[in-house]
């Protein structure tokens, strides 16, 4: 009759080993290994609480610029053209609401925004306009300006904005809500890197486009 197994086994004979298969090393590396996990996962730089990136992030950053200048060339795509029509020249804008557009090439001319008065210099002639007199265009600039200022308020007056991608590179949509704009215009695509904005693309609503980069001459840091 065989006897009943123990859970404890037999010490070896003395003066020698225990005959029959080697035992496996106790497994007193699990709790080691477990401890390590913990360790690792808590100095683990990816899991570390990340800066909040979202829309009014990033206004934000964008309104601690109180002025900012940049390089552009632009290429139009318009009905009629046979090849694209290309510009090129600078932006620039101070806070809280003056803007300019200097074009250099391929003539001279300039769009100056202060408040809602539009300037417009060409050949040595200007032109005065008031902004409410014109609410399209009105609407094209703010959000631009708005856009360099971080005026989200400004923004969402006249457009329903949506953001994506992070801090390295982000993508703001503006897709026009009042019914008299989208029958000029369909989407904005400001496109950016940290508080500096690389693009702006236009589509409008009769099919024609352009997009604009930039080159800021002074990166934001």
């Amino acid at each position: 009759m065989t006897p009943p197994r123990s859970g404890l086994r037999p010490p070896p004979p003395p003066g020698g080993a225990a005959s029959g298969p080697a035992e496996p090393a106790p497994r007193r590396q699990l709790g080691w290994t477990r401890r390590s996990l913990c360790t690792a996962v808590l100095a683990w730089p990816c899991l570390a609480p990340a800066q909040a990136f979202d829309l009014k992030a990033l206004m934000q950053r964008l309104g601690q610029r109180k002025s900012g200048e940049a390089r552009f060339t632009e290429e139009r795509i318009v009905s009629g053209f046979d090849s694209p029509l290309r510009s090129s020249g600078t932006l620039s804008f101070a806070a809280p609401d003056r803007f300019v557009r200097q074009t250099l090439q391929p003539v001279q001319e300039a769009a100056e925004l202060q408040g809602r008065t539009l300037l417009l210099r060409r050949g040595g002639r200007t032109r005065q306009m008031d902004l409410d007199a014109v609410p399209e265009v009105a609407s094209l600039l703010d959000a631009m300006r708005a856009t360099l200022t971080g005026d989200l308020a400004q923004l969402q007056q006249h457009f329903r904005v949506e953001l994506s991608g992070n801090d390295a590179k982000w993508v703001l949509l503006l897709t026009p809500q009042e019914a008299r704009l989208q029958r000029q215009l369909r989407q904005i695509e400001v496109v950016g890197q940290a508080a500096d904005v690389r693009s702006i693309a236009l589509q409008l609503a009769g099919g024609d486009r352009s997009l604009m980069l930039l080159e800021p001459v002074t990166p934001a840091r």
